[in-house]
């Protein structure tokens, strides 16, 4: 495939133009990002967190065209997979993102775009999978390449129409991709710029045979949590997935060379890079926004109420069911001993109210000195989060 892959290649790393536009979707975005995060108590963060990992997986893998359905992706995290081969190994997948993702919310990293920590996320996710899913076939050879999780590739692939670098240059453009995005030496607007380029970029290097596109997204994930402005209640992928043609087009915009002198001074299109950026900006505005709907204290509560009274009435749940649900969104959590109190049920009746939605999955505690907090089963999601799952 030619030559080497010069750095030049990969330049700009950043957009130079429609600044202005970028950085008042950049300051829109951290006022209602910063919002967000101060609606819910603390343990009903962590619980929605939850909720919400299992959601970017989903659409993550939506993206790649894998659609596993949000109960198989329950049952997985239960370590219940299907006996259907092909079924079994997209639980798989979804049980290893979710996992990595995990990690990522649970530890701080020094710096989310160093060559390592790139690695790290791509040995996460394929460590972890059958063998079967670790091997790739160029559709245009036939050629059948074992994947070794976290390992650059050590040949040169096309993507479509994108002739990925060089295999003997990734170190380099990968070095020079950390230098130009680390956090430390960019201002916080530039940070959060930063995001949507370092997404592209890292795209275009293409450093690994497959699992590229889920890399980035959690990458981006990452990135967005480590310059605070991320966190577990949103999710960039289904931004992404909801807008999946806009979210190629624009990346192949984006892979464009230069367009004459007025593209900026860099070999690929600065401004599909731009626009690639207002794009993914557009994406992470509308998930915040969409969330926040989704998550007001009151409106929260309002579904939550009238899915419990409808199963008191239907005899699914029993009464004092709203009041112990009522407090979990409230407050938090409660101690298992406050469960008549909260209820106004003598202890014994307390018990067995407890006890039923605990069975149900809509309260649950780590181990029964714990305190209970909300739960959220597949079963609830239409009705305490409607429209949260589309396609």
């Amino acid at each position: 495939m030619g030559k080497l892959t010069t750095i030049s290649e990969m330049e700009p790393l950043m957009p130079e133009s429609n600044m202005k536009e970028l950085e008042d979707l950049v300051s829109d975005f951290i006022s209602k990002a910063n919002r967000l995060a101060s609606q819910l108590k603390p343990q009903v963060i962590k619980s929605i967190g939850d909720l919400v990992r299992s959601m970017n997986c989903y659409y993550s893998n939506l993206i790649e065209g894998h659609h596993t359905h949000p109960r198989d992706i329950e049952k997985a995290l239960q370590e219940d997979f299907s006996k259907n081969k092909e079924k079994r190994n997209l639980q798989l997948e979804a049980k290893s993102h979710i996992e990595v993702q995990k990690k990522i919310d649970e530890e701080t990293v020094e710096n989310v775009v160093s060559r390592e920590y790139i690695s790290w996320i791509h040995e996460e996710f394929y460590k972890l999978l059958p063998e079967e899913l670790k091997v790739v076939k160029n559709p245009d050879t036939g050629k059948i390449v074992k994947m070794i999780p976290g390992k650059v590739r050590d040949g040169d692939v096309q993507v479509g129409k994108h002739i990925a670098p060089r295999y003997k240059s990734l170190e380099s453009l990968l070095a020079r991709y950390e230098e130009a995005y680390k956090s430390k030496n960019l201002s916080k607007i530039k940070q959060v710029i930063a995001v949507a380029a370092s997404h592209h970029r890292l795209l275009w290097i293409h450093p690994f045979y497959d699992g590229n596109g889920r890399v980035a997204r959690l990458l981006s994930h990452s990135y967005l949590k480590h310059i605070g402005i991320g966190c577990s209640l949103w999710s960039v992928s289904r931004g992404l997935a909801r807008r999946v043609q806009e979210y190629k087009s624009a990346l192949v915009e984006a892979d464009s060379p230069r367009q004459g002198d007025l593209d900026g001074r860099g070999n690929l299109s600065e401004a599909g890079l731009s626009k690639f950026c207002k794009f993914f900006l557009e994406c992470c505005i509308d998930q915040v926004d969409f969330m926040s709907s989704l998550l007001e204290g009151a409106n929260l509560l309002r579904r939550v109420e009238l899915y419990t009274e409808d199963k008191i009435k239907s005899g699914d749940l029993p009464k004092g069911s709203t009041s112990l649900l009522r407090y979990a969104v409230l407050n938090g959590e409660f101690e298992r001993g406050k469960a008549s109190q909260i209820s106004g049920y003598k202890d014994r009746q307390a018990r067995t109210v407890l006890s039923t939605l605990l069975k149900k999955g809509l309260l649950v505690s780590a181990n029964k000195k714990e305190p209970v907090t909300l739960g959220f089963s597949s079963e609830i999601l239409d009705d305490w989060f409607p429209k949260l799952y589309i396609g």
